[in-house]
């Protein structure tokens, strides 16, 4: 297969981002069904999980708020709308996870 000197730089700058062989950013790109490269989908769903870790600290602290209202027998009416919204965006990101694997 021949390229131009300018394609041959792009595709070298390219597989040195994704940390590839031209061959295999070649072949995957190729191969996929999806504009995107294996890599550029892995590097996706590792943002999805970072996402879903952090909701699931900020999930964490709603639930440490719940503990301090049994205690007291306040719990604020925005903890528990907070609540319910990370719920939903977590299974959000979960499904999209699952749609990319």
């Amino acid at each position: 297969m021949w390229v131009t000197v300018e394609e041959e730089a792009a595709l070298v700058a390219k597989a040195e981002r994704e940390k590839v062989t031209v061959p295999n950013l070649l072949i995957s790109s190729a191969l996929s069904e999806t504009h995107e490269t294996t890599t550029e989908r892995r590097a996706i769903g590792a943002e999805l999980m970072s996402l879903h870790n952090l909701l699931a600290r900020s999930s964490n602290n709603i639930n440490q708020l719940a503990r301090q209202a049994n205690a007291t027998g306040e719990f604020p009416a925005e903890a528990r709308e907070a609540l319910k919204h990370i719920r939903s965006v977590a299974m959000r990101i979960d499904d999209a996870i699952d749609g990319l694997m």
